[in-house]
Formats: structure tokens, C-alpha cells, sequence
């Protein structure tokens, strides 16, 4: 699977800009790969392609990190997915998005780790704020300046 054009890799299970992904990477004849655990109902396009792996553990996520490249966008909230697509050298966005970087990836594991547990110990009960319509602004923007930018390498 491994190749020279770029591509667009989503987590799919909850994220909430599959749509508008679509639409993007439609403008630009980039073919999208929405990776589940489960089979969803997607347009039907010959740019957008239904990966449903095994119900295990991490197993989306082992997809998208064995298969995306440098050439390639992918769109997570996970932090730990979005930690190994950055080492290969994939753009890696959060649906607000926000870009990780390798800059920002340490730090965001750390706070992960720190949420997670004051979770468990149930100093906090939230977990992530409501998503809005200027996220869902952000992430357009973000993404249509990623493939750009991948088009310019």
C-alpha cells in the first residue's frame, strides 16, 4: 500500500469530520481511507474506501500506522495513534484542527497520561470539551492547508 501519492487516513470510529473530509480530499482527487472497527455507511465514491479491521484492541489504530507514509494526512484524536504516525512523518491532525507535531506530541502524551489518571482517581469526571462549529471551521482550514503543503514537498 505503500506509495508516492498522498492520502488521507481517518480514525473513524468517533470522528466528527469524516464529511467534510470527504469533501476536501474530493476537491483534490485524493482518496480517503476511513478505518473502523465497525462497517459504516459512507458516500459511495471512488475516492473514499471502507477499511473494518477486528474488533481488538488498538486494531484501527495498528492499520492506519502500518499503512500511512510521509505523502500523507491522518485524522485522529488518539494521542498514542497520532504519536506513531509522526514518527513515519505523516501530517497528523486532530478533528479541531489542531496539528500534532513532533514538538507537541510529548506534551500531549503527558497530559493524557496525567488526565487518565486523575480520572481514575476521580479528581476530574470530564473528559473533552463539546466540539463547535469554529472547530469544525479550524479542521477545513487545517486540512485543505495540509494537502497543500504535501503537494508542495
Amino acid at each position: 500500500m505503500k506509495n508516492k501519492m498522498i492520502r488521507v487516513f481517518i480514525d473513524a470510529d468517533a470522528c466528527p469530520v469524516k464529511d467534510e473530509t470527504y469533501r476536501v480530499a474530493g476537491r483534490h482527487q485524493i482518496l480517503s481511507y476511513v478505518v473502523s472497527n465497525d462497517w459504516m455507511r459512507l458516500p459511495q465514491s471512488p475516492l473514499i474506501e471502507q477499511i473494518v479491521v477486528d474488533a481488538g484492541f488498538d486494531a484501527a489504530d495498528n492499520w492506519i500506522a502500518e499503512n500511512c507514509t510521509e505523502k500523507d494526512v491522518v485524522i485522529t484524536a488518539d494521542i498514542p495513534l497520532a504519536d506513531r504516525c509522526l514518527k513515519v512523518g505523516s501530517v497528523v491532525l486532530g478533528p479541531n484542527g489542531k496539528e500534532f507535531t513532533s514538538n507537541s506530541i510529548g506534551m500531549k502524551m503527558a497530559m493524557r497520561d496525567l488526565n487518565t489518571h486523575l480520572r481514575d482517581t476521580g479528581e476530574i469526571t470530564g473528559y473533552n470539551a463539546p466540539f463547535s462549529k469554529k472547530d469544525r471551521s479550524n479542521f477545513l482550514n487545517a486540512l485543505e492547508n495540509s494537502i497543500q503543503k504535501l503537494k508542495r514537498r
